[in-house]
This record gives C-alpha cells, sequence and structure tokens, in this order.
C-alpha cells in the first residue's frame, strides 16, 4: 500500500476533479505490476496496473489499491468490471470512496462476485493524500490552503508592503511545488497592485504545472498591464469582481484574456462563502490563498480555511508597523482562537514551515465576510 501511495503521490495536481490513485498487484509478496491513475479521463490506476500483467491468473495474486475500486460508468468503464476479467480474486483498498453517489458500490460489487476484500490499510495516509477530493465531493466547496511566510516577530511585510523576500529561496520552490498540486492560486488585488505576481509555477525542467489564477477584485480595480493578465499560459486568469461593476469595466478585462466572474457583495465585501460555490461549479477541487492580509483575515473569520503552511524566517523587523499575517478583527481571547492539529513541521535551511488543520475556536458571534476592496 505504500508503493501504491507514491505512485498516487505521482498524479496529485494532474487527476482533478478525480482523485489521485495508485495500485499495484503482488504476487507472493513481490510487486509485479504498477498504475496509477496520471491525468483525468486517462485509465484508472486498476486498469493501468492489470494491463501490466503477463500470463494466467494466480489465486495468489493481490491487487492494492489506495482508493476503493470504482462501480460506475464515467469516462472511462468501471475498474470492478477489469478486475473480475482479469481474474483478481484478493483485493486491498486504502479507503472506501468519499462520494456519497457511490461509497461502498465497488468493494460490495466485489465481494459479491467472489472477491476477498479488505478495507481500510493505511487508511489516514489515503484519505490525506486525497483531502481536496474528499472536501469537494462531501461539501460541495474546494479544499482552501492558507499560505504565509512570516518574520520571527509575526510580520508579513514591512510598512510600506515590501515582502521580498521574507522566505528563502528554498521555502519558495516548495511554495511552486504546492502551485503544483492545486487547482487554483488565490489574491486579493491589493497583492496585484503592490506585487505585480504572475502566480504560476516555476520548477526545475520546466516541470510545473500553473493553477488557475483567481484575482478578488471588488470594485475591477486591476490594471489592464498587470502581468497576470498577459503571460502565455495554459491556465486561465479569473477576475473576481462584484455584481455591480459596469459592463464596460468588464469588458475591458475580458479584452486582456481573462475570465471575470461576478460575485454577490455582503457590505461593501464580496461573500466568499457564495464564491466558494461557484468556483465548485467550476470544478476547483483545491486553492492556495497567498495574499493578502485582508482577504486571508477574512477567510479565517469565515472559517474557510482547511490548512495552514506558515513559513517562520530567522528575521525581525522590530517594529509595530508592519503587514500581519491576517488583518481584521480577532479574537478577545486566546483560547477563543485558531489550533492547529495534526501538525507537521519541516525545515528549509533556516526557514521553518509549520503545516497544521484548523481547530477554530469560538469565536462568538460570525464576522460578516470580507475579501480584499
Amino acid at each position: 500500500m505504500r508503493e501504491a501511495l507514491r505512485l498516487a503521490r505521482k498524479g496529485l495536481g494532474r487527476t482533478s476533479p478525480n482523485p489521485a490513485v495508485g495500485a499495484v498487484v503482488s504476487r507472493r509478496g513481490k510487486v509485479i505490476a504498477r498504475g496509477y491513475h496520471r491525468r483525468a479521463g486517462s485509465p484508472h490506476a486498476e486498469v493501468e496496473a492489470l494491463a501490466k500483467l503477463r500470463g494466467k491468473p494466480h489465486k495468489e495474486d493481490t491487487l492494492y489499491v489506495t482508493l476503493e475500486p470504482c462501480n460506475h460508468h464515467g469516462k472511462t468503464p468501471p475498474c470492478t468490471e477489469a478486475i473480475l476479467k482479469r481474474g483478481i480474486r484478493n483485493v486491498v483498498a486504502g479507503m472506501r470512496d468519499p462520494n456519497p453517489m457511490v461509497t461502498g458500490g465497488g468493494c460490495d460489487y466485489l465481494a459479491q462476485n467472489g472477491v476477498k476484500v479488505r478495507l481500510g490499510v493505511l487508511e489516514a495516509d489515503c484519505r490525506r493524500l486525497n483531502e481536496f477530493f474528499v472536501k469537494f465531493v462531501t461539501t460541495g466547496r474546494p479544499f482552501v490552503v492558507a499560505k504565509s511566510a512570516l518574520t520571527l516577530d509575526g510580520w508579513s511585510a514591512t510598512s510600506t508592503g515590501h515582502s521580498e523576500w521574507v522566505s528563502n529561496d528554498l521555502s519558495r520552490q516548495y511554495v511552486h511545488r504546492l502551485r503544483d498540486t492545486v487547482d487554483a492560486v488565490m489574491v486579493g488585488i491589493e497583492t496585484i497592485l503592490s506585487d505585480d505576481p504572475l502566480l504560476n509555477t516555476r520548477l526545475e525542467k520546466g516541470k510545473g504545472r500553473d493553477p488557475v489564477r483567481i484575482v478578488l477584485d471588488t470594485n475591477l480595480r486591476i490594471p489592464e498591464h498587470a502581468r497576470i493578465l498577459k503571460q502565455e499560459s495554459e491556465a486561465k486568469t479569473v477576475v473576481v469582481a462584484g455584481d455591480h461593476v459596469p459592463e464596460e469595466r468588464q469588458e475591458r478585462i475580458r479584452d486582456q484574456g481573462a475570465t471575470v466572474l461576478l460575485c454577490p457583495r455582503r457590505g461593501e465585501r464580496l461573500d466568499l462563502p457564495v464564491l466558494m460555490d461557484k468556483l465548485a461549479v467550476m470544478s476547483i477541487t483545491s486553492i492556495l490563498v497567498e495574499g493578502g492580509a485582508t482577504l486571508l483575515g477574512a477567510l479565517i473569520r469565515e472559517k474557510l480555511v482547511d490548512k495552514f503552511y506558515v513559513f517562520k524566517a530567522p528575521k525581525i523587523l522590530g517594529g509595530s508597523d508592519g503587514t500581519p499575517m491576517a488583518s481584521g478583527p480577532g479574537p478577545k481571547k486566546l483560547d477563543e482562537g485558531i489550533v492547529l492539529r495534526d501538525t507537521e513541521v519541516k525545515r528549509f535551511g533556516d526557514d521553518i514551515l509549520f503545516i497544521g488543520y484548523p481547530q477554530y475556536g469560538d469565536r462568538g458571534e460570525e464576522q460578516e465576510g470580507e475579501a480584499e476592496p
């Protein structure tokens, strides 16, 4: 199963909105075939592994797969039929398919047809691997990852907005690997106005794929010369504006090749929960939020962040006027704040990365959602 997980990770960022899945076939403890789901619409992991088998079926052959085999027709035929046709009599699945429309169908069908099925091997690892997919199919909303880089005294930029660079080269390269695995990267308009970023993926030998670039821009202030509108990329740029923006201004941005997505406002800000629903309709299952403080603060208050990546660099601004990780009203007491669970710590040179899943405290009355204006 660990080998199947290793294979499945190769598909991260390529299979959306489908899960990343790996499969191996073993005989007497030795792996004799491997496969993984390479991209949406391509053969599933089980089918790819089974296609590599040679000779007649052997009663000791066991298929290990990170996710319950599908039992329904989609862009590809059911994997259960391929398993039965190849004569596999033993299947070990890491986890059931979390999709409420298909849960249990694959394993139950195999068991009804004489296959010995075992479930739950390395289940926590399998669920972590497909946490984007699990959130998307069970809630209908994207999995939101928040990334921030901070000095030791907690600032993401100086009082002038200067932030190049808080973290080191190794940390920034890791962020590009994160971009390579998500469907979209999101920033607020202030980040565009201050940094003019590309928000593409830059990995060695050009291996990375660009995520969809999402800019939250309530009043559609993005300059027509912004680099995010000018780059050549297979991924599109989506500018999210309030539903009050004049059509003429929308057309000017569309003429630059971007998509303008209108979203209702709550007060003077974009309604973030409604926006998440709209992005899900676009089959965006995961979002990496990279800035800025106003946007991240609003997402936190709406409890929309599912995972945090917080880099700490050995630098100190030594003042009280920098830009924080998140801005806006916070809790009045420490026990009302966010506790990260299932934490992981990584080191990149002198930088330290904290990874964790938020356990939101009771902040009392919900704050009004807002994004960068």
